[in-house]
C-alpha cells in the first residue's frame, strides 16, 4: 500500500496562494523530484482546472518556459492524475482519472493501488482528507515571505491537532525551507 503525501507551497503566515511564494529553478526542481518519487498526483477539481489551463500548453511548446518548467510539464503529462469531483466527469488531459463517490473509499483505493505513493497538491481537498485521517506525510516548501492575505492552510480548522515527526528540513538557496514531516501514529 502506498502513502498519501500532502505537498504545497506556503508562506510563513500560512498563505497557500500559488503566487505568494518564490518560483525559481530550484523550487521547481524540488517539486519535480517530489513528483518523480510518487506514482500518481491527486487534486481537487479547482486545482486540476488551474493546472489543466497551463501545463499541457507548456508541454506542447505553446508557452515559452524555462527548462525547469518544461521538465515539470513534460513529466506531468505522463504522470497519472486523479481528480476528486462531484461536478465534472470529463477529464481530457492525458492520464487523468476521476474519483467520484465516497471520498474515503475512493482515496483509500487509490493509495492501495499505488505502491509508490500519491502526491496530493490541493489545499481544500487536503483539509477533507486530513479530517478522514488519510494523509500520511506532509512535504511543505515554506517560503520566506509573509503574504498578509490570501487563502490559508486549513481555513476551517481540524477537529484535533496532528502530531508529526520531522523527517528532514532542507534549506534552499532562495531562503525557502523544504519541510518533510510524517504522521506520528
Amino acid at each position: 500500500m502506498g502513502i498519501l503525501t500532502f505537498s504545497l507551497n506556503l508562506t510563513l503566515d500560512g498563505c497557500v496562494d500559488h503566487e505568494a511564494g518564490i518560483a525559481d529553478d530550484e523550487t521547481h526542481a524540488f517539486f519535480t523530484r517530489l513528483m518523480d518519487e510518487h506514482g500518481a498526483m491527486l487534486w481537487g477539481r479547482v486545482t486540476y482546472e488551474m493546472m489543466e489551463r497551463y501545463w499541457p500548453a507548456v508541454a506542447r511548446g505553446e508557452v515559452d518556459a524555462p527548462p525547469a518548467l518544461r521538465e515539470w510539464a513534460d513529466k506531468l503529462q505522463d504522470k497519472p492524475k486523479y481528480v476528486v469531483s462531484s461536478t465534472r466527469a470529463d477529464f481530457p488531459w492525458s492520464n487523468s482519472h476521476r474519483i467520484a463517490g465516497d471520498l474515503r473509499s475512493g482515496v483509500q483505493a487509490l493509495k492501495d493501488a499505488t505502491p509508490d505513493g500519491v502526491l496530493l497538491g490541493s489545499g481544500l481537498l487536503a483539509n477533507a482528507l486530513d479530517r478522514l485521517d488519510l494523509i500520511d506525510e506532509y512535504r511543505f516548501l515554506v517560503h520566506p515571505r509573509i503574504a498578509g492575505r490570501g487563502p490559508t492552510l486549513y481555513p476551517g480548522g481540524l477537529p484535533g491537532a496532528r502530531r508529526l515527526e520531522l523527517v528532514s528540513a532542507t534549506p534552499l538557496h532562495c531562503g525557502a525551507v523544504a519541510m518533510h514531516y510524517r504522521r506520528a501514529r
